[in-house]
């Protein structure tokens, strides 16, 4: 234990533990791309059984350096070219990776993976372990051979290597993930490995290749990769900071087999803003975004409210009645007792009105029985129950019982499509001139921003969801007729001016917008 004392020795030590780090990365990184055909409770158990493998193939190597000395012997020769044991094990090692990584480069390159339909089938485990043990004996004769001309005592090359084992053990698993869940760096390191076993292969016949060419070029490589890694996550980054209906309308046109237009002569000026260019046109837009969110919306935002539900009294005089029929564009009506929360049933206008004509009153046993659903109910859950409905309107009730509105097809349709007024009403949202708008205080706030190309005014966290609401959220109490608020998104300031109101509810509202200067940018940067 002499060389315990002896610097060099030390030195030495620490050189050759680089040095296998360095030569078992090449199999650290086929082990990984193989372990990633074994089931994912099995992975870590085959790199584990691989690296041990070489381990133990490595320090028996050594033990039998004697051995090791008699494989350089020629054995054979074909013409001018001798071949020893040495040159037949790396010979065999070459074109086994040369086969195994081309297949593997196939694979992956063509996508038959994912062309696989049904469950995805695994490989054996001891089939797995078995290619890790051959790619074990070729790199641990590489690496032991290393060692022998290296340092001359055999403590110093056993605690090399196990320490470089060691350091392969933990380094193999996050290695593995990051190689498995990043194409490209596969792709690469298969490319390593054609390279490696090229070498091998030239080495058996005689041609020598230096390892620091084949390492130049490996950190070459890892550094270009690097690089286009980074590049990579920065692009997503700036994808992912663009508007959700920019990148939707982006997805959807590439499901469809489109390429997004871009501008190239914004792209290649410098200095010069690249022009935004739409996907979709505006409706197109708007039907992509309604469809979208229409899971996440209330009942609220697309139902009739119960101040603008037309319904019929059967109390009433038939002469009365009728003239309601006749006046109102609806084909159902709830027929209710005095009050609409006391519904009897559901009348189709054509058999009401038929009915007064010929008997002068309302059969009730032609009226069909009530659907009534919960305030609480999602739209998705909702659109079943209208499909159920054939057509006909749904009420919607609080946890008292209460009437709050009704719900048709219709109206679920023009949550997505936009506003489609009835003879008897008026658009919620009435351009006046360019950038300016008289909006209904019941106009639903969804279609609002849609048509003021904003966002930020829905907040599902409130319970509102039309503009009265949110500016009565916004003022905190019932404002008068004149009374004004701002509201600024990115690009623009939007001011909201109360014109009349109904009771007490606001009736229409003037919204006007304006795009903000860069003074109005500062303003805001600076008061935050």
């Amino acid at each position: 234990m002499e060389w315990l004392q002896d610097p060099a020795a030390w030195v030495g030590l620490l050189t050759l533990v680089v040095l296998e780090i360095v030569l078992g990365i090449d199999n650290l990184l086929f082990i990984a791309i193989l372990a990633d055909k074994l089931p994912p409770a099995q992975r870590d158990r085959a790199r584990i059984v691989g690296l041990s493998l070489a381990l133990v193939m490595r320090l028996g190597l050594l033990s039998v350096m004697s051995w090791l000395v008699t494989l350089t012997a020629p054995l054979f020769s074909v013409g001018p070219v001798t071949f020893s044991g040495r040159d037949l094990i790396l010979m065999i090692g070459g074109l086994f990776l040369l086969f195994k990584g081309t297949l593997e480069l196939h694979e992956r390159i063509e996508g038959k993976a994912a062309l696989v339909a049904g469950p995805r089938v695994y490989a054996s485990f001891w089939v797995i372990v078995t290619q890790i043990v051959v790619l074990d004996a070729v790199f641990s004769l590489d690496s032991v051979i290393t060692a022998v001309g290296m340092v001359d005592h055999l403590a110093i090359m056993m605690m090399a290597v196990t320490i470089a084992i060691g350091v392969m053990l933990i380094a193999s698993k996050p290695l593995t993930k990051f190689v498995n869940a990043h194409p490209t760096v596969v792709v690469l390191c298969l490319g390593f490995l054609l390279m490696i076993g090229f070498s091998l292969l030239a080495e058996s016949f005689g041609f020598k290749v230096p390892k620091g060419y084949l390492y130049a070029a490996i950190g070459f490589s890892v550094a270009i990769e690097a690089l286009n890694q980074v590049a990579r996550r920065n692009i997503l980054r700036l994808d992912a900071s663009r508007p959700m209906r920019d990148r939707t309308a982006s997805a959807v046109l590439r499901m469809l087999g489109k390429r997004p237009p871009v501008d190239v002569e914004d792209a290649t000026v410098p200095g010069q803003q690249q022009a935004e260019v739409e996907a979709f046109g505006v409706e197109e837009r708007n039907m992509v975004s309604g469809v979208l969110t229409l899971a996440e919306r209330s009942i609220h935002s697309v139902m009739t409210p119960r101040t603008d539900v037309s319904w019929i009294n059967i109390d009433e005089e038939p002469d009365v009645i009728r003239e309601q029929l006749m006046g109102t564009p609806h084909s159902f009506f709830p027929v209710c007792r005095g009050s609409l929360d006391e519904v009897i049933g559901i009348g189709r206008a054509k058999d009401l009105v038929a009915d007064l004509i010929s008997e002068r009153r309302i059969r009730r046993d032609r009226l069909r029985d009530p659907i009534i659903v919960h305030e609480s109910i999602g739209i998705l859950r909702l659109m079943d129950t209208l499909k159920r409905s054939k057509g006909q309107l749904v009420l919607v009730a609080d946890e008292f019982g209460a009437i709050e509105g009704l719900v048709t097809p219709i109206d679920v349709f023009e949550a997505i499509a936009g506003e489609f007024p009835d003879e008897d009403e008026q658009p919620d949202i009435s351009p006046i001139e360019d950038n300016i708008w008289k909006i209904d205080g019941a106009a639903d706030l969804h279609h609002v921003e849609q048509v003021l190309e904003t966002e930020g005014l829905v907040d599902e966290a409130q319970e509102y969801s039309t503009l009265a609401g949110y500016l009565l959220a916004r003022f905190g109490q019932l404002p008068k007729p004149g009374d004004r608020c701002d509201s600024e998104d990115l690009h623009h300031r939007f001011h909201f001016e109360v014109l009349e109101l109904a009771g007490r509810r606001i009736a229409s509202v003037r919204v006007e917008r304006t795009p903000l200067t860069p003074s109005d940018a500062d303003a805001d940067g600076d008061s935050h």
